[in-house]
């Protein structure tokens, strides 16, 4: 049995289908051999990597079939004659396992906030699409190498309070040149993601708010300075646009109070009494008003008592 008795790209191929069908744990395991540390084979069709010694392994045992695959100890040469072997037969072999350069790491945070930016528009985003975009132009990561270098971006993201992309749920123990990488991108794209905040916070129901953040300590209370007088600025209103920024925003404040009233109460142990809570409208349709029990006057046992509060002009 010898390696270079192997010289019909077809035998590689068919190793290949069959990798992609039993998967790369059974396949491995089949013909006895570990995951390859520096050298794998790459599809240039499908983008994929493939462990290049039990390919060449495999692919020994469908071209001879009476003398069976290749052992791990029939490699004399090593990874290197693997590769040199692969590349006579028309593939391609790449290293693996080094730190991504400056240029990779570009690459997939340039594509992680493309994503970002449609899905924060309402835009339907083909993760798999992009991961497949980006092995082209990235030859030696993995399919799944990029999934976690996009759930890194995710962490930095999670750290600074910023949204991340749904799906790719942060992972920490992230390479130090994503993470400045990350920042130098946010200041220099500030604008830009801004609006793209602004419009997760356009498309966040009030049930999804992140009403536990809202409560934090008082804070200290300064000492009165003296009253100085301001200087008045001539300047022209407009009373009408302003009379409508205002109702807006009272009714998003009503809004959101009533959200976070509901979740106060089912947060408590409450939830027999979240329906109590009602946010009605009533005097005129231009002039909201809400009204809701507060559940924190109702005794957690006993009779319930309340006291009705009403908000509005």
């Amino acid at each position: 049995m010898s390696l270079s008795k192997l010289k019909d790209p077809e035998a590689v191929l068919a190793a290949l289908r069959e990798f992609d069908h039993l998967g790369r744990t059974a396949f491995l395991a089949k013909y006895k051999f570990g995951k390859s540390r520096e050298y794998m084979l790459r599809d240039e069709r499908t983008v994929n990597l493939y462990d290049s010694k039990a390919i060449v392994a495999a692919a020994y045992g469908h071209a001879f079939p009476d003398e069976g695959p290749l052992r791990w100890d029939n490699f004399s040469g090593g990874e290197a004659t693997v590769e040199r072997k692969l590349n006579d037969l028309g593939f391609e072999v790449v290293r693996i396992g080094e730190d991504w350069s400056a240029e990779e790491v570009d690459l997939a945070v340039a594509d992680y906030f493309g994503m970002l930016s449609d899905e924060a528009r309402g835009a339907a985003v083909n993760k798999s699409a992009h991961n497949e975009r980006l092995r082209l132009q990235l030859k030696v990561r993995s399919k799944s190498s990029i999934e976690l270098k996009h759930q890194n971006i995710s962490a930095v993201l999670d750290d600074l309070g910023l949204p991340y992309i749904r799906g790719y749920k942060p992972r920490g123990n992230l390479q130090g040149l994503l993470r400045t990488t990350v920042h130098a991108y946010i200041d220099r794209y500030r604008s830009e993601l801004g609006r793209v905040v602004d419009d997760f916070e356009e498309r966040t129901e009030p049930g999804e708010a992140e009403y536990r953040t809202v409560v934090v300590a008082p804070p200290a209370v300064d000492a009165p300075s003296p009253n100085l007088p301001r200087p008045r600025l001539p300047r022209k209103f407009d009373f009408a646009g302003r009379d409508q920024r205002n109702r807006k925003l009272g009714h998003s404040g009503e809004r959101w109070a009533f959200g976070y009233e509901r979740f106060r109460v089912g947060d408590e142990g409450r939830s027999d009494l979240v329906e109590c809570i009602r946010w009605c409208r009533s005097r005129t349709a231009t002039e909201p008003v809400m009204t809701y029990f507060l559940s924190s006057m109702m005794p957690r046992s006993g009779t319930s008592r309340s006291k009705r509060q009403t908000v509005g002009p």
